[in-house]
């Protein structure tokens, strides 16, 4: 079987198609991966066919200003045009499409020209439709009765994806010989999505008009050393605390906010630099900050983690039993907040930017012995077969 795994995003978005990739080829089987091409020395790193799809994404994360409507549009009808340019070739001998995220706009209709199989994988279960939550606000998208039933706002959520993607994508499709979809959103998804999330940190509601099937998450195993400096510094003094926002925009001055509020509490501070470059403040030996690193190996040996509350991130901070403060930005990021407080093994921010009194008091919290224990204890309940489980499936469906 040959796969063709396909999405758009940060790193957040590839890291689990390099897992399902690897799983896959464990089981005898091909997969290429279509992403930005930001992560092709990555991908062929781990011996992974890689296919670029689009523009670089790592400047958006450094951007000061949200973008404008006609930006959004542009960007929209590019993307369009360029995943049905992109994704047929990156296809061709393939017996399976599976699609990352729900900006996979052409997937589903290169899968149906070629008559081929296609498979949607959501990383997070509030992007799938379902009365049990309102859906996420992505693409300064916001609706205009918040008050109303989640069925209402999914509905005006349907429409606003029709009205934005629905002409480019139709005009290709037209172009194509396929007939026009009335539902952008519902035809990407599909009736049968897949949900790579952890079934204790992320579950599916039961009752859903889909059919899910809820794999767990797809954990890219990661056995890298951590540097010399980076142990020297965990090893010269108490576990310190991790700030990191991954590949997302940082709210302005969180280094410095992040600093003051970990020293009132007298911790020590890795910040992670990420694709907003943050960075220490001054030159202290209480801080330090690192590039890319084994998040699996160093969450288990510091205090608390503070985050965007991405899926991967909290996957991994909930995996290694570290404590957490979530400070979410937009998209799945405020429900990982959520499920944080509800499993009680940290607290989310407000979505607003965090201040110096904020996030001290939040940290204050989670540095509490009870939390920790929680984090502990949720931690051996977190699986790490769910990419396995997507291979199996996927393989099993094909023979």
């Amino acid at each position: 079987m040959r796969a063709l795994l396909s999405t758009i995003g940060s790193r957040g978005d590839v890291q689990p198609m390099a897992a399902l990739a690897l799983q896959l080829k464990a089981l005898g089987q091909e997969a290429r991966i279509c992403a930005p091409p930001d992560f092709r020395a990555w991908i062929e790193g781990l011996g992974i066919p890689f296919v670029p799809l689009g523009p670089e994404v790592t400047w958006t994360a450094k951007i000061s200003t949200p973008f404008t409507p006609e930006q959004i549009k542009q960007m929209m009808e590019g993307t369009v045009t360029t995943q049905f340019e992109t994704i047929p070739a990156a296809a061709e001998g393939c017996d399976v499409i599976v699609a990352g995220n729900a900006l996979q706009i052409a997937a589903r209709s290169v899968a149906e020209t070629m008559g081929i199989r296609y498979v949607f994988a959501a990383y997070c279960p509030v992007t799938l439709p379902s009365t049990h939550h309102a859906p996420p606000k992505v693409l300064a998208w916001a609706p205009a009765d918040p008050s109303v039933d989640n069925a209402a706002l999914w509905a005006e959520d349907a429409h606003r994806w029709q009205e934005r993607w629905g002409p480019a994508l139709n005009r290709h499709r037209t172009a194509a010989g396929l007939a026009p979809v009335g539902n952008v959103r519902d035809h990407i998804i599909s009736d049968n999505p897949w949900l790579a999330a952890d079934t204790t940190l992320a579950p599916m509601p039961e009752s859903t008009d889909l059919d899910v099937f809820q794999t767990g998450a797809w954990i890219l195993p990661d056995d890298r050393p951590l540097s010399a400096e980076l142990e020297s510094f965990l090893d010269a003094g108490e576990p310190p605390i991790y700030f990191g926002f991954g590949s997302v925009r940082a709210p302005r001055d969180l280094s410095q906010t992040m600093i003051e509020a970990a020293r009132a509490l007298g911790r020590r501070v890795i910040v992670s630099r990420g694709w907003a470059d943050l960075s220490p403040v001054d030159d202290a030996a209480d801080c330090l900050a690192i590039g890319d690193v084994n998040q699996q190996a160093l969450f288990r040996r510091v205090a608390a983690v503070v985050h965007h509350g991405g899926a991967g991130t909290t996957t991994a901070a909930t995996r290694a039993g570290a404590p957490q403060v979530v400070i979410p930005q937009h998209h799945d990021q405020p429900y990982f907040a959520q499920r944080v407080n509800e499993l009680g093994i940290g607290t989310g921010h407000p979505p607003s930017a965090p201040t110096t009194e904020s996030l001290t008091s939040a940290l204050d919290y989670v540095l509490q012995s009870e939390v920790a224990s929680r984090a502990a204890s949720i931690a051996t309940s977190i699986h790490s077969d769910g990419a396995l489980v997507a291979a199996q499936r996927l393989t099993a469906a094909n023979l």
